[in-house]
């Protein structure tokens, strides 16, 4: 991706919402190896980012902070998101009133500022969770009139090292025990945070991929079963793999008990009844050709680099 960073686009300061998630702080930090100025919003001034981050504090509802993030900026990627939650209110306070608002900044005092937005391929099925229709609910705030240049991206599950959300069925295949939906005939996709990287800075990179909105997974974008992820794990591991299929029926009640201790305990819960269903969703296969067409990025990390990422050789 050195021709990427070496776009007009990628010159710097390069502007990051969601800067200390997982995808902003791996897209920082190779920003600043690649030594291009990087801004990112804070919620708190000692974050822990490379020393080069230049700190915004503050939140998408704080237009002063937006402003000081935007300001003199080539690229903005919107990476902040929302994936715990009790209600639809709480995905959407971050997803889509933050959205809105980074877009009528944008448009106000900034227009044609190169935006790109790190959506989810949950968007294309909003019926599943309120998560999965917070992010279509965002993704509907582009149109014709939006006064910003800007493309939607749509990765499936994201891993590798720093993940929090697939490390823990990860490490637990790794030490031979696979605890998954029972869905016959499921598939499931998943993508590399390095290949997010690349994607997001080839995005940047293109005139072709302005106003577009592009589905993201590795190369196996047909998905894979799971009884292929855990003999992939048990390579990796040089030790067996036993799968325990879990019932759909149980995985949704534990969605639902999860989501009501969650309101007597006051946490935000990342099993719900939303996400039960989109952990049975039969199908979460992805089209590449329209992104790899507009600006040449292709997958680079296979399934078994990418564990290897995660779990380490034997």
């Amino acid at each position: 991706m050195s021709s990427a960073l070496s776009s007009p686009e990628c010159q710097g300061p390069v502007a990051i919402t969601g800067i200390t998630g997982f995808v902003g702080r791996a897209l920082a930090e190779r920003l600043v190896a690649a030594g291009v100025a990087v801004r990112g919003l804070v919620r708190r001034p000692d974050a822990t980012l490379p020393e080069a981050v230049e700190r915004i504090t503050g939140d998408l509802d704080a237009y002063g902070a937006l402003d000081a993030l935007i300001a003199d900026t080539s690229l903005v990627v919107h990476c902040a998101g929302a994936v715990r939650g009790r209600g639809r209110a709480d995905f959407d306070r971050v997803n889509v009133a933050g959205t809105r608002a980074l877009l009528a900044r944008i448009g106000q005092v900034h227009p044609g500022v190169r935006l790109i937005h790190l959506s989810s391929l949950a968007a294309r099925v909003p019926e599943l969770s309120h998560y999965a229709a917070s992010k279509r609910a965002a993704e509907d705030l582009y149109d014709a009139n939006t006064r910003s240049r800007w493309t939607l991206l749509r990765p499936t599950a994201i891993y590798g090292p720093g993940d929090r959300e697939l490390a823990p069925l990860l490490k637990s295949m790794a030490r031979g025990v696979a605890p998954t939906p029972a869905v016959d005939g499921a598939r499931v996709t998943l993508i590399h945070i390095d290949d997010v990287v690349d994607a997001i800075l080839a995005a940047a990179a293109s005139v072709d991929t302005v106003d577009g909105c592009f589905e993201l997974s590795d190369a196996h974008s047909e998905g894979y079963g799971w009884d292929e992820l855990c003999a992939t794990v048990a390579a990796l591991r040089q030790r067996k793999v036993r799968r325990i299929p879990v019932p759909v029926a149980l995985l949704k009640a534990a969605g639902r008990i999860n989501l009501t201790l969650s309101g007597v305990l006051g946490y935000a819960p990342m099993l719900s009844p939303g996400k039960a269903r989109e952990l049975t969703h039969p199908d979460w296969s992805c089209d590449l050709r329209s992104f790899e067409e507009a600006s040449g990025w292709r997958p680079a990390v296979d399934l078994k680099q990418g564990l290897a990422s995660v779990l380490g050789q034997p």
